[in-house]
């Protein structure tokens, strides 16, 4: 036998003993660790994520939210970078070298009267946590708190990072500008899903939710008496036309395979009942499942508002708001960080507790991250009728199924721990 070929053998020996080869029996005593040692945390998670609901924040205001995490990782004696974007939180835990990958986490609540009755709703009037972010950041530090306990197992560094901002407010546009991904090749995060049952979990290659902006249209005719409409110009007719013509675009521009919605949701005129007001405001979202059909919606709508209010005799401002509204590219999942999920789902979970995910027309700020590395954006599933996780996102009767947490501080750890031994072999 030649020396080369008995370095060959030895090599995929040695490669086999250090990687994990899903479906094997050694695997099955990994996912009950992982799982076991979750669930004994079960109790703190608990506790994390109630103090964080009780106490909601809004964007960039996360300073209590931001404090506790901080006490936390203090405990466990991870490092940590803060501030960062504001108030929001990078930690790491591993070797400090490569291969380096994130886990992101969203902070910030909504300006939302909570309307669950129960012992740990929210104490601040205006503001609830109805999107899950409490429980997000809680998974995360409960895989901060596992991660620590198996640092010796990590094969590379999990940067973990705390956003604030989520919420519509450039959250995730700050923190890469303020050097979050540098040296990171992939990304993961996850969000609660009500639709989808505790204990599962849901994942899709390729394009998840929708890429969307903000828009606010100004009609200037010239006002007058309504009972002489000859005399003035009449901005609200020219606003009729223009919102019925922009629900052109997506029945008549728009291919019917793509997903694409214009939506108007608020229009503001005239107080009086015989005044044609001189001007009328109105305004709503677009949202696409294609970055660039996003884009070119947004120059379509431009032109036919101002083509509108130029047939009669008005003229138009569009305004897409970006010093308050940044817009939101598409999620788009990277195929191999997919596969990555479902296989350590499955692991985790069971085959059966592996779902296809479901586009939704929603937005979600961690698409800016993808647009600079590859990324895997998946959804855990909330929905226990028996307790009343049944209503979704951004509804004031929105409750979270607990049982969740462990659940999702496990699938953070394996997740990260898998990639980073599955990629040692492959830094330079």
């Amino acid at each position: 036998m030649s020396a080369y070929l008995i370095a060959a053998i030895y090599l995929f020996v040695v490669f086999l003993s250090s990687s994990t080869v899903f479906g094997s029996e050694g695997d099955e005593v990994y996912a009950k660790e992982i799982l076991g040692a979750a669930q004994k945390e079960k109790e703190w998670l608990v506790s994390v994520r109630r103090q964080i609901h009780e106490h909601p924040e809004l964007a960039f205001q996360e300073h209590n939210t931001s404090s506790l995490i901080r006490t936390q990782l203090h405990k466990l004696g991870i490092p940590y970078t803060y501030p960062v974007a504001k108030t929001g939180v990078v930690a790491q835990v591993g070797s400090g070298s490569r291969p380096i990958i994130a886990i992101r986490a969203d902070m910030d609540a909504l300006p939302l009267q909570e309307l669950v009755e129960w012992e740990h709703k929210s104490k601040i009037d205006g503001r609830m946590h109805a999107c899950g972010h409490d429980a997000h950041t809680t998974m995360l530090l409960g895989a901060a708190k596992l991660l620590s306990q198996r640092q010796d197992k990590l094969k590379g560094t999990v940067r973990l990072i705390f956003q604030p901002a989520e919420e519509g407010a450039k959250g995730a546009s700050q923190m890469i500008k303020e050097g979050v991904l540098q040296d990171v090749e992939a990304i993961f995060a996850l969000h609660i899903d009500p639709t989808t049952p505790t204990g599962a979990i849901a994942s899709i290659p390729g394009a998840l939710t929708a890429a969307g902006c903000q828009f606010e249209a100004k009609i200037e005719g010239v006002g007058g008496h309504a009972a002489a409409p000859h005399m003035n110009v009449d901005p609200v007719l020219a606003t009729s036309f223009a919102i019925l013509a922009l629900q052109q675009l997506v029945s008549r521009e728009t291919d019917p395979l793509h997903s694409q919605v214009i939506s108007v949701t608020f229009v503001k005129g005239g107080t009086a009942f015989n005044v044609i007001p001189s001007y009328v405001k109105f305004g709503g979202t677009i949202r696409s499942l294609t970055t660039e059909g996003m884009y070119h919606f947004r120059q379509r709508l431009k032109e036919i508002i101002e083509g509108q209010a130029a047939v009669h005799r008005c003229n138009a401002y569009v305004d897409f708001k970006e010093e308050y509204f940044t817009p939101y590219p598409a999620v788009v999942n990277d195929n191999d960080l997919h596969l990555h999920v479902e296989r350590v789902g499955q692991l985790l979970l069971g085959p059966d507790n592996v779902r296809e995910a479901k586009k939704v027309m929603a937005g979600e700020d961690f698409a800016f991250f993808q647009q600079l590395i590859p990324g895997a954006l998946f959804s855990i599933g909330i929905r226990n009728e028996k307790v009343g996780a049944i209503h979704s996102p951004h509804s004031p009767f929105f409750f979270l199924d607990e049982e969740a947490l462990p659940i999702g501080a496990a699938l953070h750890t394996a997740l990260a721990e898998l990639y980073l031994n599955e990629h040692k072999h492959a830094v330079h």
